[in-house]
């Protein structure tokens, strides 16, 4: 029997309501618990504000929806049939004839939107929201640590400098990287020295640059100062924190590029010879964010529409809210992996959305013809 267009958008509905309810609630759970986080890391700073902590975590809301989002829709998709179920709805559509999957057609269809949004739309404004709220957090709970940053014309470097008076900054750039193991040197190098309150100080120009252990080593520099003849000077140290690995981890961090962003940035990482295995992986999460989403709607159907006259409803949610878990646990062991190239990315982002359809489908087929 063809299912009604009222009866699919009633189904829709209830599925859509419960999903945003659902969303909001681990949101507003998610939330308080990063607020209580950031006030245990501001303890005793009596500089930083609750209004700045609330802020840096609703910047951080978007983002935490995208996470989230996927197991929200489990969660609505099992309330949601379970209410059906519960007051015999579903059961007298399929008794007339409808089946299991015409009338999660509709649903299946909402959340494949649903991960669309997220990915193609929500990610770009997460990103850059996210980077925001981490240049808080920096500047307000780390103490102004340095900053990085690696574009097409080459890598920027901002770090604490001693060495000039008072105080200050210097802001490295290198218009070519070389890696080489773990040994790092940029070429075509410029410092700008500043002071503390970002006033001009000083430039260096220098051939190439080698990051050493606590330190940087320029070769054939030139010092460049107000009112000064330009010096040059056949090495120059400036003293640092950095390794290779740190500059790696803090180059534009995957969460913090928006879907859009990330082939590009994928492919100056390449040019540069950083890896991109944390990048490739979240391109690759976004793209099978969609799928996964739907795979949701089928994992809380396989789990909640079962018949109250069988008995063991209550477990059977139990048992959907405990297959949802393992998935989230199973994605971030994959991801690890992924991250680590131990397994290939696509294998690791692609792995749990597999997985839960193969489930999902194996429990509707049994539910409909057992």
């Amino acid at each position: 029997m063809r299912i009604t267009r009222v009866l699919s958008s009633y189904v829709g509905r209830i599925f859509f309501g419960s999903t945003v309810a659902v969303l909001a609630g681990l949101l507003a759970v998610v939330a308080l618990f990063d607020v209580i986080e950031l006030m245990r890391r501001a303890s005793g700073r009596t500089d930083v504000g609750f209004g700045d902590l609330v802020g840096i975590t609703a910047l951080k809301l978007p983002f935490l929806a995208i996470e989230i989002l996927p197991f929200a829709i489990l969660l609505g998709g099992l309330i949601a049939f379970w209410r059906l179920t519960r007051s015999s709805e579903l059961i007298v559509a399929r008794a007339a004839g409808v089946s299991a999957w015409q009338f999660l057609a509709v649903p299946v269809g909402l959340a494949v939107g649903l991960g669309l949004f997220a990915t193609l739309a929500l990610s770009p404004v997460s990103a850059m929201m996210l980077a925001r709220a981490e240049r808080l957090d920096t500047s307000l709970l780390r103490g102004g640590a340095g900053s990085f940053g690696l574009s097409g014309d080459g890598l920027w470097v901002r770090q604490h400098d001693e060495q000039v008076p008072g105080g200050g900054w210097s802001i490295i750039h290198g218009r070519r990287v070389e890696i080489a193991g773990s040994a790092l040197r940029l070429q075509g190098v410029t410092v700008f020295r500043l002071t503390e309150r970002d006033a001009f100080h000083s430039r260096l120009e220098a051939e190439s640059a080698e990051l050493q252990p606590g330190r940087w080593r320029l070769a054939n520099a030139a010092s460049v100062a107000v009112e000064r003849p330009r010096e040059p000077l056949p090495e120059v140290m400036i003293p640092t924190d950095l390794t290779v690995s740190r500059l790696q981890d803090s180059l534009a961090p995957p969460d913090t590029l928006s879907f859009w962003a990330l082939p590009r940035f994928i492919a100056v990482l390449d040019d540069a010879g950083f890896s991109s295995l944390k990048h490739r992986l979240r391109f690759q999460a976004l793209l099978a964010l969609p799928l996964l989403a739907g795979v949701m709607v089928l994992v809380a159907a396989g789990f909640s529409m079962r018949q109250s006259r069988r008995g063991g409803v209550g477990l059977a949610i139990a048992a959907g809210i405990a297959a949802g878990v393992a998935l989230f646990v199973l994605s971030k062991v994959v991801g690890e992996f992924g991250g680590s190239g131990t397994i290939p990315v696509a294998l690791a982002a692609w792995t749990p959305a597999g997985v839960g359809l193969a489930l999902a489908v194996a429990m509707l087929l049994h539910l409909e013809d057992g």
